[in-house]
């Protein structure tokens, strides 16, 4: 698939664990490991939105498109 989510480097930034994202944004740790391993079909914008909000990034520093 092209589109790669770098949220696991962002979390590495950050310093903060998948678990504690997870309960800040109001999500399962099982749906955020499946949008961490790049398994997701899909990801909300609301749902975008809040891990950029918490995360302090832009959606671009979470996804990359590669050829």
């Amino acid at each position: 698939m092209p589109i790669i989510i770098n949220l696991d480097v962002m979390l590495a930034k950050r310093k903060m664990q998948s678990n504690e994202l997870a309960e800040k944004i109001g999500i399962t740790t099982a749906n955020l490991s499946i949008l961490k391993t790049g398994k997701a079909k899909a990801i909300r914008f609301s749902t975008l939105e809040a891990i950029c909000k918490e995360l302090d990034c832009q959606p671009g520093d979470i996804l990359e498109y590669n050829q």
